[in-house]
C-alpha cells in the first residue's frame, strides 16, 4: 500500500510509522543561488545536544552511532537534494528529537528558490513522501532554518514542520542547541532566530564548530588577528642586546623670557632710545638734547688775546 502523501502547514506534526526515514532537502539551483546544505541535531530531553558528537553536519557527516548520517548530495529532474538519514527505531532512548536544518554558504535564504523539505520512509526512498513541507524565509535575511523535527511522542515519533529562520548561520543555530564553539571561530555575539523570543545570545555565522576542524591549534592561529593588526599606536619591539633609546620626557613649553627693567643692553648692537648704554657703541640721544637753548648768548666779539 502506497503511504499517502501530507502536504503541512508550519506548526503542523504527522505521525511516523517507519523505522527509519530519509529528510531530503530540494531546492532550484541557478545564477545568484547559494550552496544549501542539510544537517541534523539530536537532542536529549532538555532541548540540547548532548555532546558535541550529536551534530551531523558536513564536516562530521556520520553519528559516532551511525544510526543518523548525511548522505552525498544528488542532482534531480526537480533540482538539488541534500538528505540526511536517521533510523529512529535504533536509537538511544535518550535521544528525544532529531532536528534537521539547512544552512548556505552565507548567502540569504531569500535567493535560494523553492526550497523544501521531503519525508521519505528509507525503506521506499524512491517512492511518494510521507510528508512535503515548502519552507519559506519569515525575513528574508535567515542563512539557516530549522525545516523540521522528528520527536519522540509515547512509543512512536512524528514530524513537525518548523520554518524557524536564523540570520547567524549554521554556527548560529549549533550553539542555540548547545554545540561548542572554537573561539576563533566566533565573534562578539550572535543574534537571536528570526521570528523567535529572545533567549541567550548566540555566537555569529561561522562554518564549523571547534571539533570539526583537524587541528584545532592551527585552526586558532590562521584565524586569530596579529595583535598589532588592530592596536590603536603600534608599539616598536626591542632589538635583543643593544639599548633602546629613550623618548624624552615631554616638558611643558618655556615661556619666552621678558626683558627686566634694569636689564643690561645686548651689546655690540644699538639699542631703543632711552635704554641703558651699550658699552662700546654709541647711542642715540634723545630728542630733546638736540634742541637750542633759548637762552643761549653768543660771546662779544673781538681778539681774545693780546701779542706782546
Amino acid at each position: 500500500m502506497t503511504p499517502m502523501t501530507h502536504t503541512m502547514l508550519k506548526g503542523s506534526n504527522v505521525p511516523v510509522d517507519a523505522v527509519a526515514v530519509r529528510a531530503v532537502l530540494r531546492w532550484t539551483p541557478g545564477t545568484g543561488v547559494p550552496d544549501v546544505d542539510a544537517s541534523a541535531l539530536l537532542l536529549g530531553t532538555s532541548g540540547r545536544v548532548r555532546s558535541d558528537e550529536d551534530f551531523v553536519f558536513y564536516n562530521q557527516p556520520r553519528h559516532p552511532s551511525g544510526l543518523v548520517r548525511r548522505l552525498p548530495k544528488r542532482s534531480v529532474a526537480e533540482g538539488l537534494t541534500d538528505t540526511i538519514e536517521a533510523d529512529l527505531g535504533a536509537l538511544d532512548a535518550s535521544v528525544d528529537q532529531v532536528v534537521i536544518a539547512a544552512s548556505t554558504d552565507g548567502d540569504a535564504f531569500q535567493q535560494v528558490p523553492d526550497l523544501r523539505i521531503l519525508l521519505f520512509d528509507a525503506a521506499f526512498a524512491d517512492g511518494d513522501p510521507l510528508a512535503v513541507f515548502d519552507v519559506r524565509p519569515e525575513t528574508g535575511e535567515e542563512t539557516a532554518i530549522i525545516c523540521g523535527e522528528l520527536y519522540r511522542r509515547g512509543e512512536g515519533w512524528k514530524f513537525r514542520a518548523v520554518g524557524q529562520g536564523y540570520p547567524t548561520g549554521l554556527i548560529g543555530l549549533a550553539t542555540a542547541f548547545g554545540i561548542s564553539v572554537d573561539d576563533s571561530e566566533a565573534g562578539d555575539g550572535a543574534e537571536e532566530p528570526s521570528g523567535a523570543a529572545p533567549g541567550p545570545a548566540q555566537p555569529p555565522a561561522a562554518h564549523a564548530p571547534a571539533h570539526a576542524a583537524s587541528d584545532p591549534a592551527a585552526t586558532h592561529a590562521a584565524s586569530a588577528p596579529d595583535p598589532d593588526s588592530q592596536a590603536t599606536v603600534l608599539h616598536r619591539q626591542p632589538a635583543y642586546g643593544y639599548p633602546q633609546p629613550v623618548a624624552p620626557p615631554t616638558a611643558p613649553p618655556v615661556p619666552a623670557p621678558q626683558p627686566a627693567a634694569n636689564a643690561q643692553p645686548a651689546y655690540g648692537y644699538p639699542q631703543a632710545a632711552g635704554a641703558p648704554p651699550a658699552y662700546g657703541y654709541p647711542q642715540p640721544a634723545a630728542a630733546a638734547a638736540h634742541a637750542p637753548d633759548p637762552h643761549f648768548v653768543l660771546p662779544p666779539q673781538g681778539p681774545q688775546f693780546i701779542r706782546s
